[in-house]
């Protein structure tokens, strides 16, 4: 797998209208704290209990046609989700994943605030909130 800063991850979206761009971040999270423009929504876990989606690979492999070749991009509120969502579309037979480093949000500073250091907002790249 590999792994782009957020800046990077946009070029390629950019330059391969191929790539399927996947926000795996929970419901509330895309919903309510912004997502990146363009990304799809596919929770790999999600609230109340922080369950893995198990439909996860089933609907990544439906957004990308069924292809298992076109490149995923997957990005999540700090790049640790979107790490093990990309292992599991690795082990599943995907040829091409990308995540994002940092994240939509970034990691946190010393405060323990988020967006402040780095990551797809922080780098001030399209975003919206629903």
């Amino acid at each position: 797998m590999q792994s782009l800063p957020a800046k990077k991850a946009f070029e390629l979206l950019n330059n391969r209208p191929d790539a399927v761009f996947v926000a795996c971040r929970s419901d509330a999270e895309f919903y309510f704290v912004g997502h990146a423009v363009g990304s799809t929504h596919v929770a790999w876990y999600d609230g109340p209990d922080w369950e893995l989606n198990p439909h996860f690979i089933g609907e990544v492999k439906k957004l990308a046609g069924q292809s298992n070749t076109r490149p995923v991009v997957l990005i999540c509120r700090s790049g640790k989700r979107s790490l093990e969502a990309g292992e599991a579309l690795e082990q599943a037979g995907f040829k091409e994943v990308i995540n994002v480093l940092h994240g939509f949000e970034g990691d946190l500073n010393d405060k323990h605030q988020r967006g402040k250091l780095n990551g797809w907002r922080f780098d001030g790249l399209p975003w919206e909130q629903l």
